[in-house]
């Protein structure tokens, strides 16, 4: 992409707050971007080939949103984690096998997206998180779901098309968890734990693809309650 075109798009950029580049082939963060580290709301630089996040994003102190879907990001750097009113990350598609360790710094995050990358656990910084809504850690190589899980604020955990044999009994005790897929990963009946049925906020569990027939979790103690959850959830947003 020659110059012209990028000082274009950082003109516009300057305007709007919103910097998109997406599928352009990019290696790199584009440089020139600093100059506007005040301006940005939003940078979407998804569908590229960049390798690296430099360290300067972490001067983009206004950011609230950031795209960096279908890269080759191998890592992140700490002075991510100084973006203190970044709501929104978006990272599917990459190479990460963890996170930095400040990541619970992000204190504003509402949304974040790590499908298709080579995480092998459920980081545990994302327990720190007080604002998580939604937390995509679908498509990765997780094996277990670690006893940390229990302080996880989200609201919807998607774990799909994963490798999860083990779930710790505390993610029953997530305070505001209530969606949770567990789809298409390597679970026996005897490894999901009851009282995610009988005594959790889950009202929707998603278990589908497993090493179990789907009807024999309505034998299980605390369908009965599960099922009094889901009804009502669905009242409520029918």
């Amino acid at each position: 992409m020659g110059n012209s075109a990028l000082k274009a798009h950082l003109e516009t950029a300057q305007k709007t707050g919103v910097f998109q580049l997406t599928g352009k082939g990019l290696t790199e963060f584009p440089e020139d971007l600093q100059k506007l580290t005040s301006n940005l709301r939003t940078i979407d630089l998804s569908n590229n080939k960049i390798e690296l996040l430099p360290p300067l994003i972490g001067k983009f102190s206004f950011l609230k949103s950031l795209a960096l879907n279908n890269n080759k990001l191998t890592a992140l750097p700490e002075e991510l984690c100084k973006l203190k009113k970044l709501e929104t990350l978006h990272l599917n598609g990459n190479h990460l096998r963890q996170l930095p360790a400040a990541f619970g710094q992000l204190s504003a995050l509402k949304t974040l997206s790590l499908s298709g990358n080579q995480l092998q656990t459920v980081p545990s910084q994302l327990c720190g998180l007080r604002h998580l809504d939604v937390v995509d850690l679908s498509k990765n190589q997780i094996q277990n779901v670690p006893d940390t899980v229990g302080e996880l604020q989200a609201i919807e955990l998607n774990l799909n098309q994963n490798q999860i044999s083990q779930i710790s009994v505390q993610i029953s005790h997530c305070p505001r968890l209530k969606v949770l897929r567990l789809e298409e990963n390597c679970l026996e009946l005897s490894m999901l734990p009851e009282s995610i049925l009988s005594d959790s906020q889950i009202s929707l569990l998603a278990v589908e693809g497993n090493l179990f027939e789907i009807k024999k979790l309505r034998e299980l103690e605390g369908y009965d309650k599960y099922m009094e959850r889901f009804t009502a959830t669905k009242k409520k947003f029918a």
